[in-house]
């Protein structure tokens, strides 16, 4: 009797375990490049995303949510739950000669390949890497079974013909074997497609995807006929737009009407003071990136009916970001101008949107991509989980690139070890977001958030939020609960609070090997930063 009620109970705990095996999510984690605040329907947009928009209406949105303001620190954050200085990518993806800035994530801070596969899941990666250029810390080699995609921090869409005098080529990888992209293809697609064919591999275990767009950054290219459904549509100028997606954004909830709104940039000109042919050429840029984002959500369409078609759909997670704001002037980074090789939106294209464009893809905010400003920093997040996230819900946040991985691991039921092949790993300095996403329980409000880049820094704790750009290195001071325009500086009003935030600022600084950038600060001029 006993044997018997013994084995009972196995069998009961057995089932249990096996039962909580198999609830855990597939995880899909989707960022693209380049994109502002305001450039999904969603968060206001104009721009066709019926399924990214639907996502966001089945799921959750947050109000705000942070990257590090530029691609390669963005990324080593997101795929380590590290501050990218932790992680190795403090700069670029360039060695600058110290381990906080070596360009390529060192042994000490795990990616979400390495955690995930030791509990359990098959790992897919598809899209933009650029967080190491060497093959030693190509994706497969850290914790990817499957990844294909580019290495760096740029690719051009389409093949290069028939500009091969003029345009590279685009180069792919492909589980450490190098290849080109197929005359006709557009990366976009192909970078859905293998992600596809990765999750049919799946089979029964659960699986984690990154899926790492590179549109909309530059260059400016995207299907003729993806084009052609924004003819016209900006010909109304940026002024106009901007106010169109302000308007929508406080309608939708994203933004709030109390809330002061960037100044104009000074930069950009005004549109009606633009010659025709000025007027021309404007419109066509952003007809091509709109299209570019538009291709985006066709092919997040594509991927959400596989999994329908996999009955995976109602056990998946969804989560999407951006990894920086919209980009501004290349005069940031002393890049020259881009020369075309054919019309804007095809193969030889090699346009980007520019701040005229970029300024309104940051609406509500101030500054661009590069910088910690709200425009440079601040992502839309959407996240979707079919039966277990609130359909609808709309959060303040506030959230962060290192509170992924501790999100994700969490939900999968996955162990952060303090050692990893014998090295020690760093401590996770984010928080899950679990209970926000399931519960609806708010984050700590208080908790300070870090940023340095290229020598501009900022420090958010709770409604204060402390700005330094390099080479003027002074702190200015917002209150983000009244003016997340960042359009008044109250630092002289608050001493005491800069003084506080300053000095967390330096422990942080201290604690993740953050450097002078004037120590730092690369030398050769024009260096191509993407």
């Amino acid at each position: 009797m006993k044997k018997c009620l013994l084995g009972l109970l196995l069998l009961a705990s057995g089932a249990t375990f096996a039962q909580k095996k198999a609830e855990r999510p597939n995880i899909i984690l989707v960022m693209v490049d380049d994109l502002g605040f305001s450039d999904f329907g969603a968060y206001g947009s104009e721009i066709r995303t019926p399924t990214i928009d639907r996502l966001a209406a089945e799921g959750l949105r947050l109000r705000e949510f942070y990257n590090n303001s530029i691609c390669a620190p963005t990324r080593a954050s997101l795929i380590t739950g590290q501050y990218p200085h932790k992680a190795g990518v403090g700069y670029f993806n360039v060695n600058l000669g110290l381990p906080a800035y070596q360009g390529w994530l060192n042994r000490e801070s795990l990616t979400f390949g390495e955690v995930l596969k030791q509990a359990g899941y098959t790992t897919f990666l598809s899209g933009k890497w650029h967080v190491g250029n060497d093959s030693l810390y190509w994706p497969n080699q850290r914790g990817f079974d499957r990844f294909y995609g580019f290495i760096g921090g740029a690719s051009n869409y389409y093949d290069i013909h028939p500009y091969t005098e003029k345009v590279p080529p685009v180069e792919l990888v492909e589980n450490n074997r190098r290849l080109n992209l197929e005359p006709g293809k557009y990366l976009t697609d192909e970078i859905t497609g293998h992600a596809i064919s990765y999750i049919r591999e799946a089979k029964d275990k659960p699986f984690f995807l990154y899926l790492a767009y590179n549109a909309p950054h530059w260059p400016l290219q995207a299907p003729a006929e993806d084009i052609a459904r924004y003819k016209g549509r900006y010909a109304i100028g940026w002024d106009s737009l901007r106010q169109e997606r302000l308007t929508r954004q406080i309608r939708l909830g994203i933004a709030d009407p109390k809330q002061a709104v960037a100044a104009r940039d000074p930069e950009v000109v005004e549109w009606q003071s633009l010659t025709y042919d000025e007027q021309q050429l404007w419109q066509r840029k952003m007809e091509v990136y709109a299209a570019m984002v538009d291709r985006v959500d066709q092919n997040l369409a594509r991927l959400l009916g596989e999994l329908q078609r996999l009955k995976k759909d109602k056990n998946t997670l969804i989560v999407l970001i951006s990894d920086n704001g919209a980009q501004g002037g290349l005069n940031q980074t002393g890049r020259r101008r881009p020369r075309n090789s054919g019309p804007i939106g095809s193969s030889g294209s090699y346009d980007y949107q520019e701040q005229n464009w970029a300024y309104v893809s940051n609406t509500p905010f101030r500054n661009y991509k590069a910088t910690p400003y709200e425009g440079g920093i601040s992502a839309p997040f959407i996240a979707w989980y079919p039966g277990k996230i609130k359909a609808g819900t709309i959060a303040k946040g506030t959230g962060h690139l290192i509170d992924l991985a501790p999100t994700f691991y969490d939900l999968a039921g996955a162990t952060y070890p303090t050692a990893f092949n014998g090295v020690k790993t760093h401590a996770l300095p984010g928080k899950s977001l679990k209970n926000l996403l399931l519960d609806g329980a708010p984050l700590p409000g208080e908790r300070p958030l870090f940023w340095e880049r290229a020598g501009n820094r900022a420090v958010r704790k709770g409604k204060w939020k402390v700005v330094s750009i390099f080479p003027q290195n002074r702190w200015q001071l917002f209150d983000i609960e009244t003016d997340r325009g960042e359009t008044t500086d109250v630092a002289a009003q608050h001493p005491d609070i800069v003084k506080d935030l300053d000095a967390e600022y330096e422990r942080w600084a201290v604690q993740n090997d953050v450097e002078k950038y004037e120590k730092l600060r690369p030398q050769t001029p024009g260096r191509r930063i993407e």
